[in-house]
Order: C-alpha cells, then structure tokens, then sequence
C-alpha cells in the first residue's frame, strides 16, 4: 500500500502488482546464473540470485519494458539482471543520507543506536577509497576497511570483498575495474554497501 501510494503521488498510471499465485506454479521453473552468483551475496545467501533472476526474466517478458533501472547499491544483483534481453539496463547510482549511509529500506528496522552504528559501512567505503588511490594491494585494503567496521560493536562482517567488476570473481589488486563490496550486520539487519573503481 506504501508503494502504491508512492507511485501515485509520482504521477504512476499503473503499478504491475500480480497475486504470488499468478507469477508462481507449484513447481516452476527457475533461471540460474553461475559464476557471477558464487562470491559476495551469492556465497552466504546460495538460492537468492537464482530468486532475483527468475522474477526479473519473468517481469521483463511480462511487461516488456524499453528501460529497467537497477541501484547500483546492488551491484551484483545488476550485474546478474543484465541477461541480453532487448531491455536498456540502467545502473542508478548509490543515493547516501546526509550522514553517508546508504539510502535503504532495511534502514527503517534499525534502532536509533543501530542506525548510528550503521555508520561503519560508509566509514569503511570511504577508508577503501582511499587506500585504493594510493595503489594499496587489495589484502590491506580490505584488512583497513573491516578493522573500521570490527571498531563498531554492534556490527558483525558478512564479507568484505574486492571482485573483477564483469566477473565478480575475487582480485589481489586492482589492475583492472573492480567492485569493493561488503555486507554487515548490524544487529539483525543485513546491510550492503560498496564503491567501483576504475582503470
């Protein structure tokens, strides 16, 4: 109901939004990306990128869309969605809060004290950024951003990772353009976050 008030204040004329029943049939058939799924999310939540590549096949073929816009918050998830359908994927950058947190619905289950403490993800990307300018081995680098967040007592790592950003597979340094990317806890909420660089 939030969302479709939303979209109705944005001028939205029409919401797709079908029963569970109508988009799933016991049992369906799941689309299933390898490789680009193995590292980062996809090694702690196995079955999820084969969820986000199955409703997003069906909502293109479905709604056959010119555009889809995907955050780049989600870098994996928009790396994996871009399946060569005759759709334009466009990454949205990273939109932060004005004390640097990535803007997220799961920011909304986070105490006050939670929400301060999120603050060690964005601390940690701005320590990555800079290590990688300096040309710091990927090691280090990601040894300087978890001890940021390992300085945050409510925070507890998922991973902290530098992948290829086509491949997603794990690099020693940054030779090429690559994806730092992490996910924490913070409490009971997963959060993401995560910065590209480029050579």
């Amino acid at each position: 109901e939030r969302d479709s008030k939303l979209c109705e204040s944005l001028g939205a004329d029409l919401i797709f939004c079908p029963e569970p029943s109508e988009m799933y049939h016991d049992p369906h058939a799941f689309v299933s990306i390898d490789t680009l799924s193995e590292t980062l999310c996809g090694k702690t939540r196995p079955i999820h990128f084969k969820g986000v590549c199955t409703v997003v096949t069906k909502l293109f073929h479905i709604v056959a869309p010119d555009r889809a816009y995907f955050g780049q918050k989600d870098a994996q998830q928009l790396a994996i969605s871009d399946l060569n359908f005759d759709i334009e994927i466009v990454g949205c950058p990273i939109i932060r809060e004005e004390d640097g947190l990535a803007k997220s619905s799961r920011n909304t289950y986070l105490s006050p004290e939670e929400r301060k403490a999120a603050l060690c993800l964005s601390k940690a990307v701005k320590a990555g950024q800079e290590a990688i300018h300096a040309g710091i081995p990927a090691e280090e680098l990601l040894g300087k951003m978890r001890a940021v967040i390992e300085a945050e007592p409510l925070a507890k790592i998922d991973y902290v990772s530098m992948v290829d950003a086509l491949t997603m597979q794990p690099v020693e340094k940054a030779d090429r353009s690559v994806l730092v990317a992490m996910a924490v806890y913070i409490g009971k909420t997963r959060l993401i976050d995560n910065f590209s660089y480029e050579v």
